[in-house]
């Protein structure tokens, strides 16, 4: 009988090959794991119901110097997206800066139930409140080392996690410079930030920007030169958290101190 021989398509020839590159990577005893979740998964992110935007490219600017610390943020984001207790997609670091030097940062529960009073005034030099989240970079390392792809940037400039896709390896977490992401115990897979994605893309804001009392989380499309967060860091001096690593992290905060890590 003559040999039929069947040409793979160029989809098929780049899945196999990113099979191959996560089995080196997770070693034989997950193929089983890996092979079970990684069926039809592309195609149903292909599928996913979402606006295409095109040319958005969302972001937030946070401007230190308001906020207060109150932890309304925290809260809001626990509850809009269901976040598990003790992790947090956005928190809030107290840095209290002694006068002989030393820096004490510390963020119970996230930040979410505020801070106490308990800092002595005649030692303090000064002290402020950091919000902290994804800071959705634009060459994000979480992106570049996940073995199949669960993790990648949408058309509108958002990190996001394919939860069906993410085989539960890690390696995203671990490379997140920013601390940023987590692993969600109800889902088993890696959780973070979206931006409240599932809001912005129906017209409304993060949930953390819409509670925030004193208007120090900007939200916005950084495409449009009008948008609130595009005016706010043309008016203002801001710049992003380790801008050495070259990440091209998007959060731009206002009156970042050189203490905040």
């Amino acid at each position: 009988m003559s040999e039929v021989k069947r040409k793979i398509t160029r989809e098929e020839f780049l899945w196999t090959a990113v099979k191959s590159t996560a089995l080196v990577a997770l070693g034989a005893a997950g193929y089983g794991v890996f092979n079970k979740a990684s069926t039809g998964l592309v195609r149903k992110r292909d599928l996913l119901d979402r606006k295409k935007t095109g040319k958005q490219n969302f972001s937030m600017a946070i401007d230190i110097e308001k906020c207060i610390g109150c932890g309304l943020c925290v809260e809001a984001c626990s509850k809009e997206n269901n976040v598990p207790a003790d992790h947090y997609r956005t928190w809030i670091e107290r840095y209290v800066i002694k006068k002989d030097g030393t820096v004490l940062i510390e963020s119970p529960q996230g930040g979410m139930h505020g801070f106490s009073d308990d800092v002595h005034e005649e030692d303090v030099e000064r002290a402020f409140f950091v919000p902290k989240l994804c800071n959705q970079c634009e060459h994000s390392p979480c992106t570049q080392v996940c073995p199949v792809g669960a993790t990648f940037n949408s058309e509108e400039g958002v990190v996001l996690v394919d939860y069906d896709y993410c085989i539960g390896c890690r390696y995203c977490i671990q490379a997140c410079p920013y601390g940023s992401r987590f692993w969600n115990p109800v889902k088993k897979t890696a959780d973070k930030c979206t931006l409240c994605y599932h809001r912005i893309m129906n017209g409304q804001l993060p949930a953390c920007v819409e509670v925030c009392p004193t208007g120090a989380r900007i939200f916005g499309d950084l495409s449009d030169p009008e948008s609130p967060v595009s005016k706010f860091t043309k008016e203002n001096q801001t710049m992003a958290l380790k801008p050495h690593l070259q990440t091209g992290a998007k959060v731009a905060y206002k009156g970042l101190s050189k203490e905040v890590v």
